[in-house]
């Protein structure tokens, strides 16, 4: 005879259950907002700086391909840059099919400004990354110049024209071999308001900026779309030869230099933004996708364990809340609602950094979920042999020669 227990014996058992997972939801959420180097906190901008008593030589290394929606904004800001040393610029046209090279050289004869050499990279070799490819042929147009810093930085970017400046003097006041600032990203749409706030937050709590910075921390990573890089620096951690894989690159390229004993540092931006729109979730979605199992060394216990980490901290709070509601359990609601509550609080400065309102801070378990569903489709496209891509090229597993993929974005 199976034994069934005394009426609602069943149904405490599942309440009791709801409560260890909701307790341990909030534990978590408590650990997150204290033990994560304030990851949530968006104060973190320029170090403060000093201007050099002379004013070392910069050359910009810009990768672009198929960047003619964007060039006309972006180009002409670097072009006014305000910077009282020799610096020039180095756009790598990378087999573009929208006249990207000759869009850049008119905007260069209209605008005027810092000199502009377009250049040509080829076809990567099978063992290379597209965009990195594009990089190493500007970084060799560079050092020809013997600067002392080079900024590397994204054919989408906008900067202020004094954002060079700015850069050089945080990097020379701070010692600093690395300078890199998270660029603030276009928010106007629906679909970018509920996503784009989050993917700066997911980031920041997988690589919190103030460990970043702390000598002798693990912590490593870097915003590709600016980067200021001593030549010395990228001369001893190989770059970017010894990253030449890398799909996640400007992570690759702040773990190099940190390796080779570099002192590096990542913050918010202020005056330097992206202007590349992503107005439709099909967007955003492969923005994400590409290369969110990359991220995972391309390694299925990963993926597991990050789907069950990311429905355990996002998804359970409210539903516990919820569900204890329904059931008419105090533990669960109050377990459920503070780490919604907390998720909530940790979300809210990243909404006020990227000027949205913050009602759409409650909803970031929905905007988790998405991320949750990208991450398994990254996965799924990864096995399927479509790999990641950048601007056209797709990489079906690292090491693998490019090839032209279904459709640019």
């Amino acid at each position: 005879m199976r034994f069934k227990g005394p009426p609602g014996w069943c149904r405490l058992r599942r309440v009791s259950t709801l409560v260890w997972i909701a307790a341990v939801s909030l534990a978590s959420w408590l650990w997150l907002l204290l033990g994560q180097g304030l990851f949530w906190r968006t104060d973190l901008r320029l170090p403060q700086r000093r201007e050099p008593a002379s004013w070392p030589s910069v050359c910009v290394v810009v990768p672009a391909r198929d960047e003619a929606d964007v060039l006309p904004v972006s180009l002409p800001s670097l072009l006014a840059q305000d910077y009282p040393g020799r610096a020039e610029i180095f756009l790598v046209d990378d087999g573009s099919s929208d006249g990207t090279g000759e869009l850049a050289r008119a905007l260069a004869e209209r605008h005027g400004g810092l000199p502009l050499t377009v250049a040509s990279p080829g076809e990567p070799p099978a063992d290379w990354a597209g965009k990195l490819w594009a990089v190493r042929r500007g970084m060799e147009l560079a050092r020809a110049r013997g600067p002392e810093f080079l900024l590397l930085t994204d054919a989408d970017i906008a900067h202020e024209p004094d954002s060079l400046r700015e850069l050089v003097a945080a990097a020379g006041s701070g010692g600093f071999d690395l300078v890199s600032q998270m660029a603030r990203l276009r928010v106007e749409t629906p679909w970018e308001r509920l996503v784009v706030p989050a993917f700066v937050y997911f980031f920041a709590q997988l690589y919190p900026f103030r460990r970043i910075a702390a000598k002798g921390a693990r912590t490593a990573a870097a915003a590709g779309g600016c980067v200021l890089l001593r030549s010395d620096a990228a001369e001893r951690a190989g770059v970017p030869d010894s990253i030449r894989h890398a799909v996640i690159d400007d992570v690759a390229l702040a773990r190099a230099v940190k390796r080779g004993g570099g002192h590096i540092w990542l913050g918010l931006a202020d005056r330097v933004d992206s202007v590349r729109p992503y107005p439709r979730l099909r967007d955003l979605w492969r923005m994400v996708s590409r290369s969110a199992y990359a991220q995972l060394r391309h390694n299925p216990l990963l993926l597991a364990g990050t789907v069950l980490g990311l429905a355990l901290v996002y998804l359970v709070p409210p539903v516990a809340f919820l569900a204890g509601l329904a059931l008419g359990s105090t533990a669960v609601t109050v377990c459920g609602g503070l780490a919604w509550l907390v998720m909530t609080a940790t979300y809210t400065p990243m909404l006020r950094y990227c000027r949205q309102p913050l009602w759409l801070a409650p909803l970031l378990p929905f905007t988790a979920f998405l991320y949750l569903l990208m991450t398994v489709d990254s996965a799924v496209q990864h096995y399927r042999g479509r790999g990641s891509a950048w601007k056209g090229r797709t990489y079906a597993r690292p090491g693998a020669a490019p090839e032209a993929a279904p459709e640019q974005y």
